[in-house]
């Protein structure tokens, strides 16, 4: 490997990327002595010349989100997805779209839509699975039943050779002659097998597709070797069909007692034209409703113990419904019809991160792929259930189902121990005997994530030895030096080698923090990751610096892979101690989307904290770790002479040597103390004859006021009190009385983020202090600051988790926006009809999300364009580290810094968080308020004038 690192100057050879490529989405890992992201076709010839040369296997990869474990291998992986990439042409009369093999579906789906096309199969992971890796899987998706799986699509493939040569071809010849020839050979030699063993049914993609050589196919070779998995050519190119998107579409929700009646309904409604047919049982739905804020969607579903998802087209929204009503009624199923767009896309939702979601059943037991992808007949499928069922309860194993009912193809998750050898042989014993039943019903172990190493090692089970013997030829008529992905479909490694995690996998001390969804084990914590791969949506606010830099390393995926490793102790030594391990934490922005996006709720920022605690301990840290982690003490310090402070720091030089001094980014500007404290407003306010003071009402008897305590963060207290003022006075409005807590306070937060986890949880044990009597009363506590409100939310329980108060404190706060959005009594505020840009902070959506204050904007009259593209990349300290500007300016481009240059004058920038309003003043011309600054506003316009008091 050495000496083909030499000779590529483009591969990777570090541990660090290395153990970031272990793992696709299976539970295989591999760990590849070097990887190369090729950036033309020339490169990639290159790099397979010089494998070749040294004799070094080569794994193509896409996405990265195969299951079956064929995007890992012990060699060169070549990575298309970070360059080559590109939708290069479409062709709407044609319907036709050729694109390089790491371009992304999702983005091939939106080109094809500006025409009114789409690509038919569309797997769950659209958003980030490449062409390429379809290609190489046979993917295929809930579609396929009505517009046909990657096969039927493909119309020409480029194919690099091991030997080197290029090849472009389709139907008809592959444009060598001796090759042809070749096939040609081995298809007739072979046709009785190929014409009664192969093609028996849509999903049957194990093995080669050598029935796409048959005559009466075309010979078509560039379908032929879709699902070959890389192992006979590497794609670099490629031309698709394309179909028509209906005019319209329904969804019809079918709920029955249990998935064997589902099953068998799906081939009567596959035959009836239904676009889907798409299953799931009653575990899924379980397993999904486990999770706090995961479960929109499910209160759709009729009453059932297992579903399916029917899509329906139509000439126009009511033909539609129309159509699916229809179809609803002859099934005698319990069913629902829904149009609106949002309604559809939460019921999809359950089903598109099925994968994710099944990884931990309702009781947070693990679950894994494995047995995941096998086919039958679909008029075969509720048998095949049944005993499948049969054997899980022989085995005492439980686990989640989903598949594509309509093509009897199944996707089962189980309960299996991988982290033991018992555990792992108990595993091949499950796996060798669900093969053996799939076969007795007709079908096969692969229905379209290809065989891979989870399942090539059982096609001695489902073919013949005279078909298997001509897989074997065809793969060395391709690859006669066996070099490409070797191990899979032929001379395939054992299904149970190099299983993940496996025994031995966590061999380092317990964490501070309590990781309670994982017992406390910081390795069960890192396997939340199954590598579906939503870190690398295109859209969405999951991974700021994956979006940024477009590197595996800087995905949340690839995070949790280093993790594992370091928890290994193999490929990177050191432990807690890795540099390399910092390194490719050091760019994850602990904005926590992945808390909420990740379908499995990996806590990245959480695991970052972690290892920071863990790596500097006893160690001097970065200067920017006490800057900024000591920052509340600081600013008490500083708020003794705000105003001396403040004419220092607007001084360029000086406030640049300071940066310097305290290792921070020097591009940024300091932000300004307020002249005066939040808590120094507020007593002042106190001291008035009339503030505080309960009102009278009209018969001059007292109104009691519910007393609510107001958190003064230290953001909100030193630097930018105007929020917190405005939020007393609309609490006040609102018929609240305002206190404070009883003593100075604080979250932790500096600390936590920084990795000071003992200093964190020592501040907030004393702040707790403060708020014991208000929270043995019941009283709410509202945030202002939205990363202190979700901390003491979340991470005061992780932290103390032995806290009575902690427990109670994390269940009686609440944001302003929800205050607000359920109040009940009278509504003090005008309209203010007015437009705005709503910048949600990243750590509520990683909690409660941003509904409330979408709520609270549409009650005051407010049209509300919100930034999807999460974390506004200052992040708290993140954006005045060195190293990361460039991630945080790129951040802070994908959208919001966009949306606010464009509004007008008149449009107002909402934005809770500090960071948030911090950025935005620092990277455009405009500023931004907190919601409560919006209220108070509105407040004012709701309120009567004195001489309207005075006449009423």
């Amino acid at each position: 490997m050495r000496e083909l690192a030499d000779r590529l100057p483009a591969a990777r050879t570090d541990a660090l990327t290395r153990s970031a490529y272990t793992a696709d989405a299976s539970i295989y890992r591999v760990v590849p002595g070097a990887v190369v992201e090729p950036r033309d076709a020339e490169e990639a010839a290159t790099a397979v010349a010089v494998a070749a040369a040294h004799g070094v296997g080569v794994t193509s990869r896409g996405g990265g989100t195969s299951i079956a474990g064929n995007a890992i291998g012990p060699g060169l992986v070549l990575d298309f997805s970070r360059h080559m990439n590109e939708v290069v042409a479409i062709d709407p009369d044609a319907r036709t779209a050729t694109v390089q093999p790491g371009a992304v579906l999702g983005t091939v789906r939106a080109r094809a839509a500006e025409h009114g096309l789409t690509v038919g199969p569309d797997p769950s992971t659209y958003s980030r699975c490449t062409i390429g890796g379809m290609i190489g899987n046979h993917a295929c998706g809930p579609h396929s039943v009505a517009w046909g799986t990657t096969a039927d699509i493909t119309e020409r493939v480029d194919v690099l050779r091991a030997d080197g040569r290029l090849l472009s071809m389709g139907a008809g010849t592959t444009g060598d002659q001796e090759l042809d020839a070749r096939l040609h050979g081995l298809r007739d030699a072979k046709l009785a097998e190929i014409r009664t063993e192969l093609g028996r049914f849509s999903r049957q993609v194990s093995g080669y597709g050598l029935h796409r050589l048959l005559p009466e196919n075309g010979f078509h070779v560039a379908r032929s070797l879709v699902g070959s998995e890389g192992t006979c050519g590497i794609v670099l190119g490629a031309t698709i069909s394309l179909v028509e998107v209906p005019a319209a579409r329904a969804l019809l929700v079918l709920g029955f007692p249990d998935v064997y009646d589902a099953a068998s309904a799906a081939p009567a409604l596959a035959r009836a034209g239904a676009l889907t047919v798409e299953g799931m049982d009653a575990a899924l739905v379980d397993a999904l409703r486990a999770r706090p804020g995961r479960a929109a969607g499910v209160d759709l579903l009729p009453p059932g113990g297992a579903w399916l998802y029917c899509e329906i087209g139509g000439t126009d929204p009511a033909d539609a419904e129309a159509r699916a009503r229809r179809v609803g009624r002859e099934t005698g199923a319990r069913w629902e019809v829904f149009a609106d767009p949002a309604r559809t896309d939460a019921l999809w939702s359950i089903r598109r991160n099925g994968a994710g979601i099944a990884t931990r059943m309702a009781d947070g037991r693990e679950a894994w792929p494995g047995w995941e992808d096998s086919a039958v007949p679909a008029e075969n499928l509720a048998g095949y259930l049944k005993d499948l069922h049969a054997l899980m309860a022989e085995r005492n194993r439980q686990g989640t189902i989903t598949g594509h009912f309509g093509e009897g193809c199944l996707h089962l998750r189980v309960d299996w121990d991988l982290t033991s050898d018992a555990g792992i042989a108990d595993y091949r014993a499950f796996i060798e005997a669900a093969a053996d039943i799939a076969v007795s019903h007709g079908g096969c172990a692969s229905g379209e994530h290809g065989d891979g190493r989870a399942r090539s090692e059982l096609l001695t089970r489902t073919y013949s030895p005279e078909l298997l013997a001509a897989f074997r030829e065809f793969k060395n008529i391709w690859d006669p030096g066996g070099l490409l992905n070797p191990g899979i479909l032929v001379d395939p490694a054992p299904l149970d080698a190099s299983v993940r995690p496996g025994p031995g996998h966590d061999r380092h001390a317990l964490p501070l923090l309590t990781l309670s969804a994982d017992r406390g084990s910081m390795a069960g914590a890192v396997r939340r990751c199954i590598g579906v791969g939503s870190c690398r949506n295109a859209t969405g606010a999951m991974c700021p610096s994956f979006q940024a830099t477009g590197d595996e390393v800087h995905s949340t995926r690839g995070r949790a892979r280093v993790l594992g490793e370091m928890l290994r102790g193999e490929t990177l030594p050191g432990a807690w101690r890795s540099d390399e391990v910092r390194e490719a934490l050091d760019l994850c922005l602990s904005c926590k989307a992945c808390k909420s996006e990740c379908p499995v709720n990996v806590d990245m920022a959480a695991y970052k904290a972690e290892f920071l605690h863990q790596h500097y301990k006893g160690r001097l840290r970065p200067r920017a770790h006490y800057a900024l982690g000591w920052l509340p003490l600081l600013g008490r310090i500083a708020s003794l002479a705000p105003r001396a402070v403040t004419a220092l720091t607007k001084r360029p030089l000086i406030a640049r040597g300071l940066l310097r001094i305290a290792g921070l980014e020097t591009r940024r500007d300091l932000p300004e103390l307020a002249p005066r404290t939040f808590r120094q407003w507020f007593r002042a306010r106190r001291t008035s004859a009339t503030v505080g003071r309960a009102p009278a009402g009209r018969d001059g008897t007292v109104v009691e006021r519910e007393t609510v305590v107001l958190w003064p963060d230290t953001f909100s207290n030193y630097l930018d009190p105007q929020g917190a003022q405005d939020t007393v006075e609309v609490l006040e409005a609102l018929g609240y009385d305002v206190v404070l807590p009883d003593g100075p306070v604080c979250c932790g937060l500096t600390w936590y983020s920084t990795g000071q986890l003992g200093v964190a949880r020592a501040v907030l044990d004393r702040s707790l202090k403060s708020l014991e009597q208000h929270l043995a009363a019941g009283r709410t506590v509202v945030g202002v600051e939205p990363s202190c409100t979700q901390a003491l939310r979340e991470e005061s329980v992780e932290l103390l988790p032995d806290s009575d108060t902690a427990r109670r404190l994390a269940a009686q706060t609440t944001t302003l926006a929800e205050l607000v959005a359920r109040h009940e009594g009278e509504w003090p505020f005008g309209a203010l009809d007015s437009d705005a840009v709503l910048q949600p902070h990243c750590h509520t959506e990683a909690g409660p999300g941003h509904g409330a204050e979408l709520e609270v904007l549409a009650r005051l009259g407010v049209d509300t364009d919100v930034v999807t593209a999460g974390c506004c990349g200052l992040a708290g300290n993140f954006g005045f580290e060195p190293g990361h500007w460039e991630v945080s300016q790129s951040s802070a481009e994908r959208e919001l810094y966009p949306k606010v240059r464009a509004a007008d004058s008149g449009t107002m920038i909402v934005a809770d968080g500090f960071s948030c309003r911090t950025q935005i003043s620092q990277g455009t011309e405009r500023g931004a308020t907190h919601l409560a600054g919006l209220l108070r506003r509105a407040l004012t316009t709701g309120r009567d004038t004195p001489a309207q008091r005075k006449n009423g």
